[in-house]
């Protein structure tokens, strides 16, 4: 969101609104009321006496409500004001506004309250295109004491009931209340805005959070157990305890229950654009907080092993055996204007699916899980093989089927200019990305764990184990640039090197598939003034011809892609670097309140002395809020072996210590311990010789 803009959420219902409170009709920024993907309110306007109001102040410390301290009049100098306006905005099966009038003045005064209100229940994609294209009937009325808001296009339906607890004037456009306040007296009213979201095809209704769809819960209590829940963290720097408590508050935010588990939740990838089931952030997101929640990572799989691809279907890039991308709702999305339902456009959701089943397994010792995902799991492995390799070449690659509105790359960097040659030309497709490769080597390296451990099939085992070998000798022959010693962004539908130097390389430590001689000139570059900022590392190397700072895969940090890579770093023995990169990471944090965007400019630390931001960046973003976990997790070297938990410190020199008291797993809960360089003390858990062996 833009810092001009609040928003609160509750699952898939948020509210966007300007830092009066109301909700302003504009084709630039996404401000409304919206559930699952289709906006509600897209007018919710204020005045008192037929002014709006100047904001005093905005108390936005939960996410699910907020509050603000206004007075009339738009004003730029201050002048004494004898009434005050007070306006807190609640989600719970809608939108409530509890709204207060204060008079301070020693004489009794009239006021005249109106609230314009309207809907264009736009879906999600048009106001992100910011392109109407309803084909429906809009259509209002005032009946029973309410205004009703409704769209209707065939089958399709949504409504929204405007309502008061006070006596109000009601009209088309709104409400009006007539308020007489004595001296030094208040008066407050509730308004509502609740929605009727009607489904067809065998879903009566759209269920939205809160009391009226019988799930009602008390959200502050639900917020501090989850947070009582995750491990206490201990700190020798104040900032770091602040960024790691807005971390989970974030991913508490941002959690949601899909139609298939509905007492369970998974995160929802970003606000506002991305209030939804991903299966690449979801999964991502899973792996970055399994050692503070690992619940996340159970609901995670088994959903999306419910909605596993099961037929060939083009619109909808749907292969069996494949995870799903997307999933939405709205109307463009039930009339097939868009692909989502679910949309399976995602070339690493699959592999990434396996990578995760295997690590929740080793933090929990959930085997049952394991156990009634087999079919599922085989079916991913089948799709890697058979499906996922389009050029005959061995690699996974991507081409979308759906010519019209499927994404054409369909890596993370997904836009369109995200893949690209070192001198700027765009290649062609299919198109193998590199890490797409670390991952199926990884998924094929962890999936054999589980087949001789769990499902009793050492012969499936040992095939998948000669397949990820070869894999890896392949890749690191065909994807390795020689003359600048690093791997290549990608390899096009010919075979040809796409030699851009890129972030991409650092997911190849983390998923194993670099060969030991070649890891300290990958690192080399990760760590060059090309690659890293000072705050982060870039998507793209400062020198490539599409290199841009603030162009969204071509130069910006993100927070997420530098956690995985320093994880990666310390699988191969890399520390200081990994600790170099958590450091600058958790400093930028301090700019952003705790808060991480998706992603902040490339521009160099050097250059400036506060991370630049990117402007259309979501906040808060689950995998964004992910990244302080799993930088925690790197700097503490935390790593399930067996049983145990090992624990490797190495923290980055200006962190004197950090703790972690009660890790969740197999083990029960456990405490982490880390002293920086020159710290003296305990240090934390020394693994035996055989465990150092595993690592």
């Amino acid at each position: 969101m833009a810092e001009n803009q609040v928003g609160i959420l509750d699952g898939t219902t948020f509210m966007v609104c300007d830092r009066a409170g109301d909700i302003v009709p504009s084709p630039d920024t996404p401000l409304g009321l919206f559930a699952h993907d289709t906006r509600l309110l897209s007018k919710w306007v204020l005045t008192v006496n037929g002014e709006r109001l100047s904001t005093l102040s905005i108390d936005d410390l939960h996410y699910f409500e907020n509050r603000f301290f206004l007075i009339p009049g738009r004003q730029d100098v201050y002048v004494n004001s004898t009434l005050g306006v007070r306006r807190m905005h609640s989600l719970d099966s809608g939108l409530h506004e509890d709204l207060t009038v204060i008079n301070y003045a020693n004489e009794p005064v009239d006021v005249t309250l109106r609230v314009e209100a309207d809907a264009d229940f736009a879906d999600l994609f048009e106001v992100k295109d910011a392109e109407a294209r309803k084909k429906g009937r809009h259509y209002r009325r005032v009946e029973d004491g309410r205004l009703v808001l409704g769209y209707e296009r065939e089958r399709f339906r949504r409504e929204t009931f405007i309502s008061a607890s006070v006596p109000a004037t009601w009209d088309d456009d709104g409400l009006t209340l007539e308020v007489h306040l004595e001296p030094h007296s208040r008066w407050t009213a509730r308004l509502s805005a609740l929605p009727d979201l009607p489904m067809p095809r065998g879903l009566e209704r759209l269920s939205i959070p809160g009391r009226a769809a019988g799930k009602g819960r008390d959200k502050e209590r639900d917020l501090l157990e989850w947070l009582d829940r995750a491990p206490r963290l201990e700190s020798g720097w104040g900032p770091l305890s602040g960024t790691y408590r807005q971390s989970l508050i974030d991913l508490a935010a941002l959690r949601f229950s899909p139609f298939l588990a509905e007492d369970k939740r998974v995160p929802a990838a970003g606000l506002p654009w991305f209030m939804a089931m991903f299966g690449r952030d979801s999964i991502f997101t899973s792996l970055q907080a399994l050692p503070f929640t690992p619940e996340l990572a159970a609901t995670t799989l088994r959903v999306l092993a419910l909605r596993q691809g099961s037929r060939v279907d083009d619109f909808r890039e749907e292969q069996p055996g494949r995870i799903l991308h997307e999933m939405r709702y709205g109307e463009m999305s039930i009339f097939e204007e868009t692909p989502h339902t679910p949309y399976f456009g995602s070339a690493d959701a699959t592999p990434l699916f396996l990578v995760l089943l295997d690590e929740y397994e080793r933090w929990t010792g959930d085997a049952d899980l394991v156990r009634s995902v087999e079919q599922e799991a085989r079916a991913a492995i089948d799709w890697i093989n058979d499906y996922a390799d389009l050029t005959g070449m061995g690699y996974i690659s991507y081409e979308r089927r759906n010519t019209r509105n499927g994404l054409e790359n369909q890596c993370w960097k997904d836009s369109w200019d995200g893949i690209s040659y070192r001198d700027g030309r765009l290649p062609g497709f299919p198109r193998a990305t590199c890490e797409l490769q670390g991952y199926a080597y990884d998924a094929k390296v962890r999936t054999a764990r589980l087949a001789r451990t769990f499902w009793n099939d050492p012969q499936y085992a040992d095939r998948l184990e000669r397949e990820a070998a070869d894999l890896k000798q392949r890749f690191n022959r065909d994807f390795w640039v020689a003359d600048g010693e690093y791997m290549a962004l990608a390899l096009d539908g010919d075979g040809r090197q796409v030699d851009a130097l890129s972030s991409n390389i650092g997911h190849l430590l983390w998923s194993g598939i670099v060969e030991e001689p070649k890891a300290d000139a990958v690192v080399r570059h990760l760590m060059s003034p090309a690659l890293f900022s000072g705050w982060g590392v870039r998507t793209l190397a400062e020198g490539q011809a599409r290199y841009n700072p603030i162009g969204y895969h071509v130069g910006t940090v993100w927070p997420f892609d530098n956690s995985f890579i320093a994880w990666g770093l310390r699988r191969y023995g890399y520390a200081d670097e990994a600790a170099r990169i958590a450091a600058g990471i958790l400093d930028a944090a301090v700019f952003y309140d705790g808060r991480l965007p998706e992603a902040f400019s490339g521009s160099s630390r050097a250059d400036t002395r506060y991370p630049v931001n990117y402007p259309t960046a979501c906040s808060p973003q689950a995998w964004s809020a992910g990244a302080t976990l799993l930088l925690l997790r790197t700097m503490l070297g935390l790593k399930p072996v067996g049983e145990d938990l090992v624990v490797r410190p190495a923290l980055p020199a200006n962190l004197e210590f950090v703790a972690l008291h009660g890790i969740p797993g197999r083990w029960g809960r456990f405490d982490a311990y880390g002293r920086g360089p020159g710290a003296t003390g305990r240090r934390g858990y020394h693994p035996a010789p055989e465990q150092l062996s595993a690592l």
